[in-house]
């Protein structure tokens, strides 16, 4: 399943635009295969990789003004017919390199032109190792406007973009992980450090997908399906898509707009059983809000909340809603609703 999720600059999911499935006919000797064979002389409606092509088409004709969306890749996506896909239907992306490309008369590379730009400027983020453990990072930045051109097999098909090459590489060698180099190509324009630093936190928010699988395996566990068939398969994993979006979707609504009305998100029957399920410690100063009740939810799933506590998270989010779930099924059945 290839997904696309669309998620605010604020980080916000506020949905899926696009879902693919396809089954690989051959398993075995793909790599091998890629020795043999040059991936850029086969057509891109031959490749699985045309999932790019196709999600970024579908999420085109459902969102509309295309201009507004900017689409996110990592190096999976350095596919220079998407890059092209994207310029037809006049949206915009940032896509993580993965190899030098062609530029300016196919004399040079982006690599060796990026050798010669001088640092624009440093930019300090902060970064946690493998045990979690924050440190501060610093990163030299470097850009420029380049037309880039379509690998030699298929230049005939398709044309010279002029694209941005964001080059974002930290000072040093950090311990404990590894060195960030971010090496990103977008056709949106970059004229100053704000802006470079821009399209690295609009890339940052890739990993928002990742989350949202890992929702998806380990809190719905789609992976521990048993059914025999694939259409069987495909319609409980839409099912469980959206769930693991609006599991997701509470997580971080409840993050960036915590004082909403709490009847954005839960039912009524759900508000009412949480009022009994999980009371208040401390009466809420003024109305309540939706972090309230994430808050609430959160506690159903393990969530401590003591006052030093962070905000919930996806971990207990899917934990408490199951077991809210759960009880607002059975509260519903009681037998003065269902008789005897």
């Amino acid at each position: 399943m290839h997904s696309s999720l669309v998620v605010t600059p604020a980080g916000l999911p506020l949905g899926l635009s696009a879902v693919k499935f396809w089954t690989r006919k051959v398993v075995k000797g793909t790599n091998e295969l890629k020795r043999r064979i040059n991936p850029t002389r086969i057509p891109i409606e031959e490749k699985e990789s045309v999932r790019w092509v196709d999600n970024l088409v579908a999420t085109a004709a459902l969102l509309g003004e295309s201009e507004r969306c900017v689409h996110i890749g990592d190096r999976e996506a350095d596919i220079y017919e998407l890059f092209c896909a994207a310029n037809d239907a006049g949206a915009h992306f940032v896509i993580r390199s993965a190899y030098p490309r062609l530029v300016e008369h196919g004399t040079t590379k982006t690599g060796a032109e990026m050798k010669e730009v001088r640092l624009k400027g440093l930019h300090r983020v902060t970064v946690r190792d493998k045990d979690g453990a924050p440190s501060a990072a610093v990163l030299e930045l470097r850009y420029r406007r380049m037309l880039v051109l379509a690998p030699v097999a298929k230049q005939k098909d398709y044309g010279p973009l002029a694209l941005t090459v964001i080059y974002a590489e930290e000072r040093g060698t950090p311990k404990g992980r590894e060195r960030i180099s971010w090496k990103l190509l977008t056709d949106l324009p970059v004229r100053s450090c704000e802006e470079a630093i821009e399209k690295l936190q609009w890339y940052a928010l890739r990993w928002k997908i990742e989350v949202f699988h890992k929702i998806l395996k380990s809190g719905c566990r789609v992976e521990e399906s048993r059914l025999r068939t694939a259409p069987r398969l495909v319609n409980l994993i839409a099912t469980c898509c959206v769930v693991a979006w609006r599991i997701f979707w509470l997580t971080m609504l409840n993050r960036s707009q915590p004082a909403v009305a709490p009847t954005v998100a839960p039912t009524q029957l759900e508000l009412q059983l949480l009022e009994r399920l999980a009371p208040d410690r401390n009466a809420p100063a003024g109305p309540p809000t939706l972090a309230n009740y994430i808050v609430k939810i959160a506690r159903l799933g393990g969530y401590l909340a003591r006052a030093h506590d962070p905000a919930p998270g996806n971990i207990v989010m899917w934990r408490g809603l199951a077991r809210l779930t759960d009880i607002a099924i059975g509260y519903s059945l009681r037998a003065d609703n269902v008789g005897n």
